[in-house]
Parts: structure tokens; sequence; C-alpha cells
């Protein structure tokens, strides 16, 4: 049963990382195609190719995202959690894509991680350990700061950027911004999968020690190929119906502030990467990057009930994986105990 349910963790965490590549990554390149910076096409093998080398070189951040999250019971208890809190993500990652709302798949796995816990706890009475004030530090203050950084940045850095491009020709600056902004998309989707690489490798890396396949003390090759392979393949796939959502529908914004907050969302995941070691959702990080730049330049061209509505979905997010992960751990004791 061990190795059956390892199988199926296996096999989820792949469709959770080409879920992340088809919902998430497409997000990543969003304002450079809305502001004609890169054709659609171009986008998407530009996204891919970024998402595939950093979520291959995300391999050893992922050691430290996993010790910080949660140490798991041995055996089927552990893989049964973290099989519930994948299905979980999978699942509102689905019903989001399909609204069309750019919610954060990292938010989507701690709660349902979280949920399947608690399950796990109420009904074996098996105890996930290591989960203390240090998972606020490094997984849940990152994850609510940074949507907040985004905005206020992106919406300060635009005022130096107009500054500097006051005497040049609007059509020149276009020109120059689409540049720009071109090579701004490569560093959001190379950040995007080193930040959510991390996410796919540390589940399988948690669920190597679960099954008691590996001592947790390095990253097999084969983590981080099946990562940044999964990872580029739904990237490639395509999914824009959030991407249309953040580069049309959500607030108009020209190719000089698009340029700002792509650059400004890469050096916040990529400084969270490598850096300090912290998970950032890229989806907020770009969603409210681009808030921020649009805002500066016309307040009232943003969507206010899509933003309201959006906001509502982040916050339910957690909440949702969370209670749906508690009721799948709830369908996957029994069989645990088998």
């Amino acid at each position: 049963m061990v190795i059956f349910f390892f199988a199926l963790v296996l096999l989820c965490a792949g469709a959770f990382a080409f879920l992340n590549g088809f919902r998430d990554a497409s997000s990543s390149v969003a304002l450079a195609v809305r502001t004609r910076a890169l054709t659609p096409t171009v986008a998407v093998l530009l996204a891919s190719l970024f998402n595939f080398i950093g979520a291959g070189l995300s391999a050893a951040l992922a050691l430290a995202v996993s010790q910080a999250w949660l140490s798991l019971p041995p055996g089927t208890n552990g893989l049964t959690i973290l099989l519930a809190g994948l299905l979980s993500a999978i699942l509102w990652g689905l019903y989001m894509w399909w609204r069309g709302i750019p919610a954060s798949s990292t938010h989507a796995l701690v709660g349902g991680l979280a949920g399947a816990g608690v399950a796990s706890v109420a009904v074996g009475g098996h105890p996930v350990t290591g989960v203390d004030v240090s998972l606020l530090y490094q997984v849940g203050l990152p994850l609510l700061v940074s949507p907040v950084i985004a905005y206020i940045g992106a919406y300060l850095l635009v005022w130096p950027a107009s500054w500097a491009a006051r005497y040049t020709p609007p059509n020149v600056v276009n020109t120059r911004s689409r540049r720009a902004q071109a090579i701004a998309a490569g560093a959001v989707a190379f950040g995007h999968g080193l930040q959510d690489g991390q996410r796919t490798s540390a589940v399988v890396i948690l669920a190597l020690l679960a099954a008691g396949l590996s001592d947790g003390g390095s990253v097999p090759a084969w983590v981080a190929l099946l990562t940044a392979v999964m990872l580029a393949a739904g990237t490639l796939a395509g999914g824009w119906r959030i991407s249309y959502t953040i580069g049309y529908r959500l607030t108009r914004i020209d190719p000089l502030r698009g340029f700002v907050a792509q650059m400004y969302s890469s050096v916040i995941l990529l400084v969270g990467a490598i850096g300090l070691h912290w998970p950032i959702s890229t989806t907020h990080t770009v969603t409210s990057a681009a808030l921020g730049a649009g805002a500066h330049q016309s307040f009232p061209g943003t969507n206010h009930r899509l933003v309201i509505r959006i906001l509502a979905f982040w916050v339910l997010t957690p909440v949702a994986t969370g209670a749906a992960a508690f009721v799948l751990q709830l369908a996957l004791s029994p069989l645990a105990r088998m």
C-alpha cells in the first residue's frame, strides 16, 4: 500500500505541476501580450522555456521549502495527507481556471495540506509534527505580504519611470518599453519556474520521506526533471483564460507601465526564491503589480468589481482547499489502514 499511495502522490504531483503551468505560467507573459510586446505564440514558447529552466534549478531550494512546511508521519498516513492536499489543490485550480480567476496554486496547496493534516490528527491521532511558528514565517507571511509589496512598489516605480521618459516621444517610449518588457516577461517566467517548481519538488521530497525511499538530504535528479517537464508542458498547452483576465479585464495598461509591473514582479520572485527561500505566489504578485501600475495610469480604468471578486477568491482559496482536503483525508483514512 505504501508503494501504491506513493505512485498516486507522484501522479498527482505531476498533474499539479502541469495545471500550474497551464493556469499560472501564461499570466507571467499576459501583460507582454496585452501591450503587443510579444505575440501569443512567442510568449508561450518563451514562458515554457524559462519555466523549464527555472524549475530545473529549483531542486536545491525545494529542500528548504519541504523542511519548512511540515514533517509527516511515516508510511501511508503521511502519503494520504499529501494525496488529499494535492487533489484539493488540483480541483480548486481547475475551478479557478474555468472561472478565469487568477488564484494562487501555492495558497491552494498549503490550505490543502493543512486541512488534510488536521483530518489526520482528528481521525487517526497521527500527529503532523514540525508545524510551528516558523511555518507562519516561512510560508504564511510571504504569501500574505507579497501582493501588498507588489502593488505598492509597482505604483511607486511608475513615477520615476514616467519622469525619465518625460521628454521622449510617446512612440519611442512604447517601442523601447515593449523591448524591455519582452526581457522582463522572460524573467517573470524564470521566477515562476523557480518558485512553483519548488512546490512540486517539495511535495515529492516529502512523499519520498514518508515512503522511506529517501533521507531528505538531497533531491534526486529525476524529481527536478519531472517538475520541469510537467511545468513546461502545461505552459505549452496554453491556458489563456486567466491571462486574458490579467491582461485585458483587470485594468488598462500601456507598455511602460507593463514593463514596470513585470520587472518588479520578477525581482520579487527571484529575491524570494534565491535570497530568502520564501514561497511567493506568482499569480498574486503579477496581478497585484499590474493593478498597482495600472492604477497610477488611470485609476478609473481599473475594473473594481473584478478586483473585489478576485480578492474574495484569494481569501476563499485556502479555506476551500482546506475543507476539501479534510473531507478527502477522511475518505482516504480507511484505505491507509488496510
